[in-house]
């Protein structure tokens, strides 16, 4: 792509054209997941970065400098995406002991913490009920059947990078309501 047509659809992404959003995923997707890939050696660990990545780089585009290659800016938060993900994996197995604790301790809570429990599953629940069908499908799928992005693609009869933008603004819908409701009774 051109640095005028890149321009324009950057310009058009940050409007929120959804189009010109799958275009830029699209055209820099292979570069973001075999930059990850090499970095995680895990494919469906790299799937779910690279999503992390084109979620960020569509919510950052308003910071992106014209005056530096679009493809370097991307593959920095890719970088910066991945330490994250180590930072993050890290401090999990340091932890690992405690988390024990905490499973055994489950057995131990009371009636009244089981039920709060319930109700924030229940809110939840209602939360995806008020989406689109598309996002409750997409986000039944991949989160509570666990399907592969490519299990859905060929479930949905969609693309697999179709399927990779619609899980990405899916989680983005959800997010943004679970923020709003921030389950008030």
């Amino acid at each position: 792509m051109e640095k005028s047509e890149l321009l324009s659809v950057i310009t058009l992404a940050k409007q929120k054209d959804q189009k010109a959003q799958t275009k830029l995923i699209n055209a820099y997707w292979i570069d973001v997941f075999s930059f990850v890939m090499k970095k995680v050696q895990n494919e469906n660990v790299a799937d779910e970065i690279t999503v992390s990545v084109f979620s960020k780089v569509l919510s950052k585009l308003e910071m992106y400098d014209p005056n530096f290659q679009f493809k370097t800016w991307i593959l920095t938060i890719a970088q910066n995406t991945v330490i994250d993900y180590w930072r993050k994996k890290s401090r999990e197995n340091e932890d690992s002991t405690d988390n024990f604790d905490g499973f055994k301790n489950q057995f131990a809570r009371s009636p009244e913490e089981l039920l709060i429990s319930e109700e924030d599953q229940k809110q939840i629940l209602a939360v995806i009920a008020s989406l689109d069908s598309n996002y409750q499908d997409i986000i039944r799928l991949r989160f509570f059947e666990e399907k592969s992005i490519k299990e859905i693609a060929e479930e949905l009869q969609l693309t697999v990078a179709n399927t990779k933008v619609r899980i990405m603004r899916a989680k983005k819908v959800l997010a943004q309501l679970l923020k709003a409701n921030e389950f008030n009774d």
